[in-house]
């Protein structure tokens, strides 16, 4: 029987290459010049079908857009954390191990961020502010998904209460639903931009917790 950490990576590993076999889909399977300024776009019947459906909602975007500075928050909060840990126990390998396992999945989530939208995949359905904008995967998402499941991991293995538990779930849980429902409806992304964000923040994220589960092994 596999450990739990392997089973985590493996499932990971799959999810990660899941979202590979994704974007390469998208850039050959029903690619038409749909897009603004006559952009390629792959899936097109359908990507076209479903933003024609939910339309542009201009509103629901920017109240998105600004509610997406919570998981750069959040980030913000346990890097805090560690800093104060390296500075009170003077050694960065007596910071809790979690946290610093955390800095580097962060900057994973971050890195994969930023080579999205300097290696453009697709781009928006509509202009920003008159900009053309890459849009695969939903950076948003990307935030959203990558980082507000680590909140939930980390206070459970700290916090004894209960009751803050459960309502820091359901926090979390509703944030994220209606952020991601959000931009798959507001009409800044095609469908498929959502997808893949999801698949790659699946990936990330179990990887992340096989490492986790793995140093608190080691631990014990």
């Amino acid at each position: 029987m596999k450990t739990n950490e392997k089973k985590k990576w493996m499932t990971g590993t799959m999810l990660i290459i899941m979202f590979l076999i994704w974007t390469a889909l998208i850039q050959i399977v029903d690619v038409q010049a749909v897009g603004q300024n006559g952009t390629d776009i792959g899936f097109a019947a359908f990507n076209c079908w479903f933003h024609k459906l939910t339309g542009v909602n201009m509103c629901l975007y920017t109240i998105t857009d600004w509610m997406g500075l919570v998981p750069l928050l959040v980030c913000m909060f346990f890097a805090c954390v560690g800093f104060v840990q390296l500075v009170t126990r003077r050694s960065l390998f007596k910071v809790d191990a979690d946290i610093l396992i955390l800095g580097v999945y962060y900057m994973a989530v971050i890195f994969c961020y930023v080579f999205f939208e300097m290696v453009p995949i697709n781009y928006r359905p509509i202009l920003i502010n008159g900009v053309l904008e890459a849009s695969y995967p939903s950076s948003t998402t990307l935030l959203v998904m990558g980082v507000m499941p680590t909140l939930i991991e980390l206070v459970n293995r700290r916090l004894k209460n209960g009751m803050m538990k459960r309502i820091l779930q359901i926090f979390v849980v509703s944030f994220s639903a209606f952020m991601v429902f959000g931009r798959l409806i507001c009409g800044v992304h095609w469908f498929t931009d959502i997808i893949g964000a999801l698949l790659l923040c699946a990936g990330l994220f179990q990887i992340y917790q096989g490492a986790v589960l793995l140093c608190h092994k080691k631990e014990k």
